[in-house]
C-alpha cells in the first residue's frame, strides 16, 4: 500500500515563506523554500525562515528541492536550507541562477555544482515518484507550476500564478498541459490563495503599459518609480514606456543590477534600445524631462527608499518640486501604513504621487475567476489552499464550494500538519514540529520572543541601568549604586527620582548582605522587581532594569574612624532628604 503525506511547513496561515514536503512512501520532495519579511514591530530581524527541524532529521529521504520561480517567498530560506542538509536543486533557468546569487551571498559556492535547470518538458523519475513542471503566468519569467506524479494520483502545487490570456510568450500559461493534467487526475491541488478575496481579475499587462505611457508623457519634470527590483516584468514594462516616452531610466540603488545584467544575459529582459538606462553620473545633467529614476529593493524597501528620497536622505537622488513619484507596487496589509505615511511626505517634497493600482486591479496572483478556472482544468479530488493569510485560504475554499467541492474534500492547514492520503481516503493525521525561524543578521534561529519583547520594551520605554560593588565578606556596599538611564527619563530633571531608587537600591542589597542564605539571582530579581514597582508608579512606563552587581575580590577600608562616620551620616542624611520628598 503507497502512502502520500503533504506537510506544510511554510505559506499557511501566512503571506509568503512557502515550503511544502511531499512524501511518497520513503522519499521527500520539497517543494519551494521561501522566505517572509517581518513587520515593523519585530525589531532588528531581516527575514523569517520556516523551521527545518523535520527535514534536518529526515535527510536521508530527501530526492531534492524544486522550486517554482524566482522570488524571495520561493527561493529565500534556500540557502538557509542548504546550510544544513546537502540536497539538489532544480528550477527553471531564471530562477535557478536567482537562486545561485542568493547562495553565493551566503558563501555557498561549494553547493553551486547542486543546482540543475529544468524546463516545463523536464520529467524527473526517482525511485517512489516522477516530477515535473508546467508554464504558469507570473510577475517573473520562468514560472512553473510543479506536479508530483504518485503511485495514487498526482499532486500539483501552482506556486504563484495568474491567468493572462493576452501574457506575452515568456509569461504564458500552458492551458494545454493543464488540460492534459486534469484528465490524468489530479489527486491533491495546493493552489495560489494571495488574491483569494477579490473578486475583481487583474487587468492585463497591455493596459498597465498604456496607462504608464499616457502619466509619464504628460509629467513635466522627472518620474520616480518605486518597483519591487524582482518584478521583472514590471522591469521589462519600465523600459518599454521609458524608450516610448525618450526618458532614461537612472538606478537609484545597486540592488537591481545583477538581477538587470542576469535578466537580459538569459534574454529575460529585451532592451527596446541600450540608451533607455543612463549612467549615474550623467543623471544631474540630464534634463528633468527625460528621467526616470527606478527605486527598488525587496517587499517595502522600495518605500523605504521613496521615504529618504523624500526627507533629503537618499544618497543618490532626492525629490525636489515638480518629480512625480508612481508606485508600481501593491503593498500588502502590513505595509499599506507605511505606503500612505510615505505619500504624505512625498507630497510635503512638494511632489506628486499615484499608485499603480488607483484605477486598476493589479496583482500576480489568481483572482476567484483564475481560482475558479483552475479547479475546472484540473479537477482536483481535494484542495489545499495555500499561500495566504487565514481569511484568504477560507475565501479560497469558499469558492471552490461555489463550484460544487465538498468542505471535506478542502484542507485549511495550519504550518506543521500532516494531511495524509492512505485506504482511498484523505485525513489530517498528525503535527510536526515547525513554525518560524528569525534571521538577525548573521544569526539564524538565536532570537526568540523573550529577545523581541526585549527590542520592544527598550524601544518603547528605554533601559534602567543600576551598578554598584558589593563586599559579601565585610557585608557592605563599597561602590555606588550608580544609576543611569537611556530613552527612559532626562537624567538632569530626575533628580529626586534617581536618588529614591539609589536608596531603594541601598536598602535591598543591604538587607540581602545581611542574609545568612545571599543568592546573587534571588538579589537582582528583587532589585528589577522593587524598582520596577517604583518607576512604573512614577512613570507609568516599564523600562528594562539592568543591575550589574560586584563584588570585590579585596578590599582596604579607610583607616580613619572619622571619614568613616562622615561617609555614614552623610547616607543617612540623603536618604532622609529623598525619602521626605517622594
Amino acid at each position: 500500500m503507497n502512502t502520500v503525506k503533504i506537510i506544510p511547513l511554510g505559506g499557511v496561515r501566512e503571506e509568503g515563506k512557502n515550503m511544502y514536503v511531499i512524501e511518497v512512501n520513503d522519499s521527500i520532495f520539497i517543494l519551494d523554500c521561501g522566505l517572509v519579511f517581518p513587520e515593523e514591530s519585530m525589531l532588528g530581524i531581516d527575514a523569517i525562515i520556516p523551521d527545518f527541524t523535520y527535514v534536518e532529521e529526515n535527510r536521508d529521504r530527501v530526492q531534492g528541492v524544486f522550486l517554482t520561480h524566482g522570488h524571495d517567498d520561493a527561493i529565500g530560506g534556500l540557502p538557509y536550507l542548504l546550510d544544513i542538509i546537502d540536497v539538489p536543486v532544480f528550477g527553471t533557468e531564471l530562477t535557478i541562477e536567482l537562486a545561485k546569487l542568493s547562495a553565493k551571498k551566503q558563501g555557498l559556492t561549494d553547493r553551486l555544482d547542486q543546482f540543475y535547470k529544468v524546463d516545463a518538458d523536464t520529467e524527473i523519475e526517482f525511485e517512489d515518484a516522477t516530477v515535473s513542471f508546467f508554464r504558469t503566468t507570473h510577475t517573473i519569467p520562468d514560472s512553473v507550476g510543479i506536479v508530483v506524479h504518485t503511485p495514487e494520483g498526482n499532486v500539483v502545487y501552482t506556486g504563484d500564478f495568474k491567468l493572462d490570456p493576452s501574457a506575452s510568450e515568456l509569461y504564458q500559461t500552458d492551458y494545454d498541459r493543464l488540460i492534459e493534467l486534469g484528465k490524468e487526475g489530479v489527486l491533491a491541488l495546493l493552489s495560489d490563495s494571495a488574491d483569494a478575496e477579490s473578486p475583481i481579475r487583474s487587468v492585463s499587462d497591455s493596459t498597465i503599459i498604456k496607462d504608464m505611457e499616457s502619466i509619464f508623457m504628460n509629467a513635466k519634470g522627472r518620474v520616480v518609480v518605486a518597483a519591487i527590483a524582482s518584478n521583472i516584468s514590471r522591469i521589462q514594462q519600465l523600459l518599454e514606456v521609458a524608450h516610448k516616452t525618450q526618458r532614461q531610466i537612472f538606478f537609484a540603488d545597486d540592488d537591481l543590477t545583477d538581477i538587470i545584467d542576469l535578466a537580459i544575459k538569459l534574454d529575460k529582459i529585451q532592451l527596446p534600445s541600450r540608451d533607455v538606462i543612463g549612467k549615474s553620473d550623467r543623471l544631474n545633467d540630464t534634463h528633468d524631462d527625460e528621467v526616470i529614476i527606478l527605486q527598488t529593493g525587496g517587499v517595502g524597501e522600495p518605500i523605504q527608499g521613496l521615504n529618504a528620497m523624500a526627507t533629503g536622505h537618499h544618497p543618490k537622488a532626492n525629490l525636489k518640486e515638480g518629480d512625480f513619484v508612481y508606485m508600481a507596487t501593491t503593498p500588502s496589509t502590513a505595509m499599506e501604513t507605511a505606503m500612505a505615511k510615505t505619500k504624505d511626505l512625498v507630497y510635503r517634497a512638494k511632489a506628486e504621487t499615484r499608485t499603480i493600482n488607483e484605477n486598476h486591479k493589479v496583482s500576480g496572483h489568481a483572482s476567484q475567476d483564475d481560482l475558479k478556472f483552475m479547479l475546472n482544468f484540473l479537477k482536483p479530488t481535494y484542495l489545499i489552499p495555500v499561500n495566504g493569510e487565514s481569511r484568504m485560504l477560507a475565501a479560497h475554499a469558499d469558492v471552490a464550494e461555489e463550484i460544487g467541492y465538498h468542505p471535506n474534500q478542502i484542507f485549511r492547514a495550519n504550518i506543521g500538519d500532516v494531511i495524509e492520503y492512505k485506504n482511498n481516503k484523505m485525513t489530517m493525521t498528525a503535527t510536526i514540529q515547525a513554525g518560524d525561524v528569525l534571521v538577525d543578521g548573521s544569526g539564524v534561529g538565536d532570537i526568540g520572543n523573550v529577545v523581541l519583547r526585549d527590542r520592544r520594551i527598550l524601544s518603547e520605554d528605554g533601559i534602567f541601568i543600576v551598578v554598584a560593588t558589593i563586599s559579601r565578606r565585610l557585608g557592605k556596599v563599597l561602590v555606588g549604586p550608580q544609576i543611569t538611564s537611556r530613552g527612559f527619563v532626562y537624567m538632569k530633571t530626575s533628580i529626586d527620582l534617581i536618588q529614591v531608587c539609589s536608596d531603594i537600591t541601598l536598602d535591598v542589597l543591604e538587607e540581602h548582605l545581611a542574609s545568612k542564605q545571599f543568592d546573587w539571582g534571588d538579589l537582582k530579581n528583587d532589585l528589577r522587581e522593587k524598582l520596577g514597582k517604583y518607576l512604573f508608579k512614577e512613570t507609568q512606563r516599564r523600562p528594562v532594569i539592568l543591575p550589574i552587581i560586584m563584588e570585590a575580590s579585596s578590599y582596604q577600608p579607610d583607616q580613619n574612624p572619622s571619614n568613616q562616620h562622615k561617609q555614614s551620616k552623610g547616607k543617612q542624611n540623603r536618604r532622609k532628604k529623598s525619602r521626605k520628598q517622594a
